[in-house]
């Protein structure tokens, strides 16, 4: 299982940040890829992201949608090219494009929840971007279904069944925090500050639909945005 790679939204994508990117994710797994090959492992479960597919404006992407265009779309795509040696030996790779997850501690919910408790929640832009998400307890319960069920293999959607804007989940984590959230983070304020990551990782996205679990019948245990926030707010 390979879950490695820096942090997307961690710092501004400089030149040199944007190859620690792609390093930290193609050279290993270039190397667990070939290993697998060489000592015949029957099966590789290798992280990837939904932002393969770009910013899809309105349009709901499944896994047979081709990749899209950007920064992030190219790195998603040789991450996932690096596992070809595996897949050429035999073994059955899956390929699991990742939405952001909503855990209870750090990642993107360590940063906003804060600023969300102190009544400072803030819809980004125009709020109709899609938000691609997925809750703590389903991507680990997804990637023991892969695991587990031998009959799937390439791309898989890591994401809720129920796909969500930007504008959504800001009026879904005021709820849950019975806080408002009244403010807007205008565009141009972002961009300024943090460049490409903003347009790429803030201002667009994919609207992602996870078809492969739906259609293998993986069984959600949060199939919206609000249950997944309402599960990581409540957890200790």
């Amino acid at each position: 299982m390979n879950l490695g790679g820096a942090g997307i939204g961690d710092r501004p994508w400089s030149g040199a940040r944007k190859q620690l990117l792609r390093d930290s994710r193609n050279v290993p797994t270039e190397v667990l890829a070939a290993a697998v090959a060489q000592h015949r492992v029957p099966v590789l479960l290798s992280a990837s992201g939904v932002h393969f597919y770009g910013d899809t404006g309105t349009t709901p992407v499944d896994e047979t949608a081709p990749s899209g265009n950007g920064f992030l779309a190219e790195v998603c795509r040789d991450w996932e090219g690096a596992t070809a040696p595996a897949a050429e030996a035999g073994s059955r790779v899956v390929l699991m494009r990742t939405a952001g997850v909503l855990a209870p501690h750090g990642g993107l919910l360590g940063r906003l929840r804060p600023l969300f408790s102190l009544m400072l929640g803030a819809r980004i832009g125009t709020g109709r971007q899609a938000f691609p998400w997925i809750s703590l307890d389903d991507e680990v319960g997804a990637i023991r279904f892969l695991l587990e069920h031998d009959r799937v293999a390439g791309p898989v959607n890591l994401a809720g069944p129920t796909p969500a804007t930007n504008a959504e989940f800001t009026a879904a984590l005021a709820e849950v925090l019975h806080r408002p959230a009244p403010f807007v983070v205008p565009a141009a304020v972002l961009r300024a500050a943090l460049g490409q990551l903003a347009e790429e990782l803030v201002l667009t996205g994919p609207l992602v639909v996870p078809a492969v679990l739906r259609e293998h019948s993986y069984p959600f245990r949060h199939p919206t945005i609000r249950d997944a926030l309402q599960a990581a707010v409540e957890r200790p």
